[in-house]
């Protein structure tokens, strides 16, 4: 069964008959999961080994927000909500030597964790730059205001993942800490220029070497006036691909957000024809994924190469 360039939610603890004749009928890219699916450990390594019983894979595409401090999705299993990535940015600014150690020791740590339960993608580092103005919903989740600090802990982060079979997801590419207000409930718009957003918010991007990115649903209004990164061809192919130079699979963030203002299936879709590589639901709803699923297509010969090298990396 070829895959379908959608990565899907689930509704709770288990899987539902619904969501087990999704998987027998049709086969989404990959699955993230929330809190509403995490009672325990024992509880989300059965789902976990579920999913990949009937996808008939031991390597299906799992993924979670494990970004520590406000966004810990683990919080029934390990207390992780003191270590934000902006702790350990404040920490690496006072020692750099310090800071490092005690970030790739976090990390590290966190993928134990991940591996233990069957988890092979976490949606981490946040690369965006901080700003005073930076609305509060990410204020604590990104390092630092500091384009070096930002590039050295994502580069620590990534690596030791790597080092330990967890892919990443660098987000929210190319930059959301312009953002003044949050893009889960309306649309930001970024009025800076594109020289600046070169030197800035784009450059803490560049050159980063993770295997997956996750869009930010921005409107760059001096770039694209008309479209938010996620749907915008000239974002996702000019900047990001070109000027960015990432290569490897876009993910849109959730399509279900309110800064999108049409229907899921548009808003996945747009996505997927400005070129994300595979679009993102997140509300759980098993009647929606099932609809998804039927209107999505299949992945693409690109995604499909970059999905047999995610493959590799886990052997």
């Amino acid at each position: 069964m070829i895959k379908k360039a959608i990565i899907i939610s689930l509704s709770g603890y288990k899987l539902t008959k619904v969501e087990l004749n999704i998987f027998k009928k049709y086969l989404p890219w990959g699955v993230i999961l929330f809190r509403r699916n995490i009672r325990d450990f024992i509880q989300l390594k059965k789902l976990i080994l579920s999913i990949k019983k009937i996808t008939r894979d031991k390597n299906y595409p799992i993924l979670i927000d494990e970004e520590g401090g406000d966004v810990s999705r683990l919080e029934n299993i390990i207390n992780n909500k003191n270590f934000s990535q902006k702790y350990f940015g404040e920490i690496f600014d006072f020692n750099q030597r310090i800071g490092s150690n005690i970030y790739k020791y976090y990390i590290n740590e966190i993928c134990m964790n991940l591996n233990s339960l069957g988890i092979n993608i976490n949606t981490i580092p946040v690369v965006d730059r901080l700003y005073k103005f930076t609305h509060k919903f990410l204020k604590q989740r990104v390092y630092s205001s500091k384009i070096k600090t930002i590039k050295k802990l994502s580069s620590i982060c990534i690596n030791i993942c790597k080092l330990n079979k967890i892919a990443t997801v660098i987000k929210h590419i190319p930059g959301h800490g312009l953002a003044k207000i949050d893009s889960h409930k309306k649309l930001p718009v970024v009025n800076n220029n594109y020289k600046y957003l070169i030197k800035n918010d784009f450059k803490c991007f560049k050159n980063t070497k993770s295997l997956f990115a996750m869009t930010a649903h921005i409107l760059y209004k001096k770039i694209d006036s008309k479209n938010c990164a996620t749907h915008s061809p000239i974002i996702i192919k000019k900047i990001i691909r070109k000027k960015i130079g990432y290569q490897g699979i876009i993910i849109s963030d959730d399509i279900s957000m309110k800064s999108l203002k049409k229907n899921i299936t548009k808003n996945a879709l747009e996505a997927l024809e400005a070129g994300c590589n595979l679009a993102l639901y997140c509300q759980g709803r098993s009647s929606e994924s099932l609809n998804l699923l039927k209107k999505i297509p299949p992945i693409d010969e690109f995604t499909r190469k970059k999905t047999s090298e995610f493959y590799k990396f886990l052997r």
